[in-house]
């Protein structure tokens, strides 16, 4: 039996390597990442295909897409970019940049996960999810990082609106607030807090859950937070 097809955008060695690691058990993993480079260890670990891609880039991602064997059961679009600093000093093209890689890069992808799964006949009413990394700055902007709550609220607003129009459609769109820091490989908890950072794996096994929901119950946001988190 083909395995259905799986897309994670802005692939690295963090979460999207334990996105890749869950989902290659059952699914043709496709890695897109700008440059490269950690993503390559991730592919050749779980036996997925790697594309360089810019994610701003319409074309780019277009052929991404309509180059798959078959359309994807599931798209993760991960990529979001940072720029801090005082409001009052920020560069145009900095923020600019931020933008159009967490929102603009996020319509896009989703446009045409969309237009693929779109293409399919439903099996018991589902043709795919589609499912954003987010984070809490979609929830609450903090100081010194307005870029990034302005492109986790777009991606947020985004990823709702697609809902309301792709789940009666059988395509499930959910948006993750992450609100929490990641274990990510590099990265360790401080000594007089431990468990209070989020494991990449435990995140994509809420993911999993996600994908696997019955669609009479589909979730279209959900929050995942260490235990010691504060709402």
């Amino acid at each position: 039996m083909t395995k259905p097809q799986a897309v994670i955008i802005g692939a690295g060695d963090g979460l999207s390597a334990s996105l890749a690691r869950e989902f290659a058990r059952d699914h043709t993993v496709t890695l897109a990442s700008r440059s490269g480079g950690k993503a390559e260890a991730v592919a050749e670990e779980t036996g997925a295909a790697m594309a360089k891609l810019d994610a701003t880039d319409e074309a780019a991602v277009a052929g991404l897409f309509d180059a798959l064997p078959a359309p994807p059961n599931l798209v993760i679009y991960n990529p979001s970019s940072r720029v801090r600093g005082p409001v009052a000093e920020l560069q145009l093209a900095d923020v600019r940049r931020a933008v159009e890689v967490t929102a603009i890069g996020a319509f896009i992808a989703g446009k045409h996960a969309a237009r693929r799964m779109l293409e399919t006949e439903p099996e018991d009413g589902v043709r795919g999810a589609i499912l954003f990394t987010g984070a809490s700055a979609g929830v609450k902007g903090f100081p010194m990082s307005a870029p990034f709550a302005m492109g986790k609220f777009a991606q947020r607003g985004l990823a709702e609106s697609m809902a309301r129009e792709l789940h009666p459609k059988g395509v499930h769109v959910a948006w993750i607030n992450i609100d929490g820091g990641i274990l990510n490989p590099g990265r360790s908890e401080p000594e007089d807090n431990p468990g209070s950072m989020l494991r990449p794996d435990a995140i994509a096994r809420s993911y999993r859950h996600l994908v696997e929901q019955d669609r009479s119950a589909w979730t279209n946001e959900m929050a995942v937070r260490p235990w010691v988190e504060r709402f």
